[in-house]
């Protein structure tokens, strides 16, 4: 309770493992990297299927990598054997099923408050992603079925009746994956999934055309509702229907609650920082999906730490010059 970690990160995903790593190379150590989940990249490993590809570039975003990390296009697998590499040649603490409740800025440092306790740092960076906080429909779902609504792939089983509700990438890969093995129907509100990639456009278009996914398309869900076990979805424009199991694939959203609680301003949604980006706590950083409109790509991750670390250890040298000088 009493060390003072040089750097603490919250968020063990690309954004903060880079920020860890890029910061131990420059000569910064003593540094903690906290994750509420069971092990790093925690949002590749529970939201995509097995064998997915992982492109460095999200959604065509064309980005050169600044830093030492050099990161290639490959599957969920490889990316996580990656970062597991990563990890275990560089010197950094990771804390795993540690949640952090928020950040206290003392006169020379933080406290970041955790269950049963707090640690200390002199700086610190948040990377939670998005989807740690998955967006949820508006009507109310009955405790009663709770267990057959879920927004990841973990408790699907197989040759269930399952309901995919979204249009993006994430809903349309979940559908066509789950339909090798289920009876699927994919409900979006708009007409087509203009949403997703390319590649995924061709996949649920040629999965519909052969009739391996029911498309449920310009209709909106209004009620959830229990019948024999089962989930009973209650549609707008069309007769009520039983399934298995729903899974929501509707994004994510920013954990305003504990931005505000740390006292990190935010505009429009996004925590509020500068081009090194800091936020109006100095001293406290953000990177990552959390500081893009719609999630942003790895390689934007990566870059974000690299760009962190080095704005850190520049600051961290002025201190100790001016405390120097001031002897």
């Amino acid at each position: 309770m009493d060390t003072i970690y040089n750097l603490a990160i919250i968020g063990a995903g690309p954004a903060g493992i880079a920020t860890a790593v890029e910061s131990y190379l420059l000569g910064l150590h003593n540094i903690i990297l906290l994750e509420k989940d069971q092990n790093h990249n925690a949002m590749i490993r529970k939201y995509y299927k097995d064998k997915k590809r992982v492109d460095k570039d999200w959604k065509g975003q064309q980005v050169e990598l600044d830093g030492n990390m050099f990161f290639m296009d490959g599957t969920k697998e490889s990316t996580i054997d990656y970062f597991d590499e990563i990890l275990a040649n560089h010197s950094v603490t990771l804390e795993t099923h540690t949640e952090v409740q928020k950040i206290v800025k003392k006169d020379d440092h933080f406290e970041v408050f955790i269950a049963g306790g707090s640690i200390k740092a002199y700086y610190v960076v948040v990377t939670i992603g998005r989807m740690g906080k998955p967006n949820k429909p508006d009507y109310k779902i009955p405790p009663s079925i709770r267990k057959k609504v879920n927004h990841t792939l973990y408790d699907c089983n197989e040759d269930e009746k399952v309901l995919v509700v979204g249009g993006g990438d994430s809903a349309v890969e979940y559908a066509v994956g789950l339909s090798e093995r289920n009876t699927v129907s994919i409900c979006y509100r708009r007409e087509t999934f203009h949403r997703a990639n390319p590649t995924n456009q061709v996949n649920i278009a040629n999965a519909i055309e052969n009739e391996k996914v029911r498309p449920i398309l310009g209709v909106d869900i209004t009620a959830l509702e229990e019948e024999d076990g089962k989930v009973r979805v209650i549609f707008d424009g069309m007769p009520p229907e039983v399934f298995d199991r729903v899974l929501y694939a509707i994004g994510g959203t920013t954990p305003s609650a504990f931005l505000e609680n740390s006292g990190i301003l935010e505009d429009g949604g996004r925590p509020m920082h500068d081009e090194n980006y800091e936020t109006n706590v100095e001293g406290l950083y953000v990177a990552g999906d959390i500081t893009q409109e719609s999630g942003g790509s790895i390689a934007l991750g990566l870059n974000h730490g690299f760009a962190i670390a080095g704005h850190i250890l520049k600051a961290a040298h002025e201190v100790t010059v001016n405390c120097i000088e001031g002897e």
